[in-house]
């Protein structure tokens, strides 16, 4: 355990940003967010579109193989965004998903495809990239753990290279389910009786530290920590993030980067959030628009706080050496952000 006073300061900020709804939104002088080797300013204007492009939530976002940016909303006038890296408008499609949440893109031999979860239709999706459906999955009727469709609402898809995957119950009943590569349901772990609390596992990946077996590494939102499982389910251990409300992690080399929706949710819903970057040993080493990470001698991490008002509340993020993009929840209709590392 990291046993020594973990303490990383801002290197030098600027004039905060601000956010206005997403057809007029403006940011002015950039700061400079994060600290150590993680710091990064917000790039203006990136991915504002038209009010012919409107979004209304957005949950998940995704990278295809040519490189676009594939973003999802809840708003039905076009559920998938699909931008280049300049942030322009590719293509668009989808008015079947009000309750779109959780996206997750896929390779399956040489051709990607999106896995869709909706809270409202209380279902997965799985399409191409232009939208055609190739198959869905809808309440586990059969699996003795519901009563009822609404009692199933997924929040988000974790998939095995092999074909298999996991649905994660988020907004239900906070089960896991494991699918096949052919689509059947193989076993139902976690809820209440299985030690998962509620609102608990909103988002996650595949992982295998130090190039071990893989592992479920779980987005614990309003109980702010990560838990990692086997593939079975058993409990591996979990990561205090307090003062987080982790939604979602992308693992970028030998880092980890979280999106918390906010530093107070639920209590204070008007609360902002901001992102986080792990090392390997999962120990939290800079705080992007948040405060610097304070480990106490004991290696307890102190509470985070938000620090510079550029976020709302991140719901989903896309890393790569040199940018972030951050999509959002609940924040005035606004656009992906994308930041820049310097």
């Amino acid at each position: 355990m990291f046993t020594r006073r973990h303490f990383l300061k801002t290197t030098g900020t600027a004039a905060a940003c601000t956010f206005l709804p997403a057809r007029a939104r403006a940011v002015s002088a950039p700061a400079v967010l994060g600290q150590g080797d993680f710091r990064y300013r917000v790039v203006p204007g990136w991915g504002v579109l038209g009010a012919d492009t409107p979004v209304k939530n957005c949950h998940g976002l995704a990278r295809d193989r040519a490189g676009h940016i594939i973003l999802l909303t809840d708003h039905v006038a076009n559920n998938v965004i699909v931008y280049d890296r300049a942030g322009r408008l590719v293509h668009k499609w989808g008015t079947a998903y009000p309750g779109a949440h959780g996206l997750s893109l896929v390779t399956e031999g040489n051709r990607d495809v999106l896995f869709i979860t909706d809270l409202s239709r209380n279902l997965v999706v799985k399409t191409t990239l232009d939208g055609t459906v190739l198959d869905e999955w809808r309440w586990p009727e059969h699996s003795g753990h519901y009563e009822k469709a609404d009692q199933y609402r997924p929040s988000w898809t974790l998939h095995l290279s092999n074909g298999e995957f996991y649905v994660l119950d988020g907004y239900g009943r906070d089960h896991i389910l494991h699918y096949g590569a052919d689509g059947k349901l193989i076993r139902v772990f976690g809820g209440a009786k299985g030690g998962i609390a509620h609102w608990g596992p909103h988002g996650g990946m595949i992982d295998s530290p130090k190039n071990s077996d893989p592992t479920l590494l779980i987005a614990m939102s309003d109980q702010q920590y990560l838990l990692r499982l086997a593939l079975d389910g058993r409990h591996l251990g979990r990561t205090p993030l307090p003062g987080g409300n982790p939604r979602q992690i992308r693992r970028h080399g030998d880092h980890y980067f979280v999106a918390h929706l906010a530093d107070n949710w639920p209590k204070d819903r008007s609360s902002r959030g901001f992102l986080s970057v792990l090392d390997a040993n999962l120990l939290v080493v800079s705080n992007i628009a948040g405060t610097a990470p304070v480990y106490s001698d004991a290696g307890e991490l102190q509470p985070m706080k938000t620090q510079e008002p550029v976020f709302i509340h991140p719901h989903d993020l896309l890393v790569d050496d040199d940018s972030l993009y951050v999509a959002q929840f609940a924040s005035n209709q606004t656009y992906p952000i994308k930041l820049e590392r310097i």
